[in-house]
């Protein structure tokens, strides 16, 4: 099975391009499944329940996220209701939502979807190596395919839970940094990887800003609010070939829709 995930969606530009061709895609590569990072739909920050059901309905079917998560309130009650929006496993266990999805594509094949949040350069919260780890043992001999979103400031620390994992799960994503890598490969024991899927928004400004907000602010110290830039959306990810009787990982492709530059 192919399964594509999608970097993290800024803004509408991000939205408009997502929603336009999630359905496409799916199509194009015979996709069964695709996830997406959504933590910054919003106006660049957060998402909202209308933003949500719009990209599930436009194809997209398990959300992940990250620290924006929950920087719109009307997110709250939505989470606790919509299992296919996702926070970080490793968040506190009192906090809304879930950290993992189950579900079955329309074929049959049974997928987990696993959201973590790295610790380097973000805010303080439990090892996220530790939560993983429980969750993919307490998936063990459950569900074969099984796709995590890491998300992650530090190089290192994505690529030390790709090595981690390695063999444990179909694949490990990052996300975050809003600019993808060229690392992708398939890892020893058969794991899918890459560093960053990249961003899914306007490619004209600074990983989704307007770049006249973020020189301000790197050239003069202003207390500059950030403003998603409006430029035309460009669509970054993977494409991932998967053994839904294994669970391991054949191939995986770096993705790019419109022209960035």
């Amino acid at each position: 099975m192919k399964v594509i995930a999608i970097g993290d969606v800024v803004g509408r530009p991000g939205r408009t391009i997502l929603c336009e061709s999630a359905a496409r895609l799916k199509d194009q590569y015979e996709a069964e499944f695709l996830i997406a990072n959504v933590e910054n739909a919003a106006s660049g920050v957060g998402i909202t329940p209308v933003i949500a059901d719009e990209i599930l309905e436009a194809g997209v079917d398990v959300m992940t996220s990250g620290n924006h998560i929950f920087d719109k309130k009307e997110v709250v009650p939505y989470i606790q209701s919509q299992p296919r929006l996702l926070r970080p496993a490793n968040y506190p266990p009192d906090t809304p939502g879930r950290g993992l999805w189950v579900g079955s594509t329309n074929s049959g094949t049974q997928v987990a979807v696993i959201n973590i949040q790295g610790r380097v350069f973000m805010p303080p919260n439990d090892s996220q190596f530790k939560i993983v780890d429980q969750i993919v043992n307490e998936l063990s001999g459950r569900v074969k395919v099984v796709i995590v979103d890491h998300h992650a400031e530090a190089s290192s620390e994505k690529i030390a839970m790709g090595r981690f994992l390695d063999g444990r799960v179909s694949a490990v994503v990052g996300s975050h940094t809003h600019v993808q890598t060229a690392d992708e490969q398939i890892l020893p024991g058969g794991t899918g990887y890459i560093t960053d899927l990249g961003m899914t928004g306007p490619h004209d400004g600074i990983i989704g800003v307007k770049s006249e907000l973020v020189l301000a602010r790197f050239l003069r110290a202003l207390p500059v609010r950030f403003e998603t830039s409006t430029g035309a959306g460009v669509l970054h990810g993977v494409v991932i070939d998967i053994d839904e009787r294994t669970g391991k990982a054949s191939a995986i492709e770096r993705l790019e829709v419109g022209a960035a530059g």
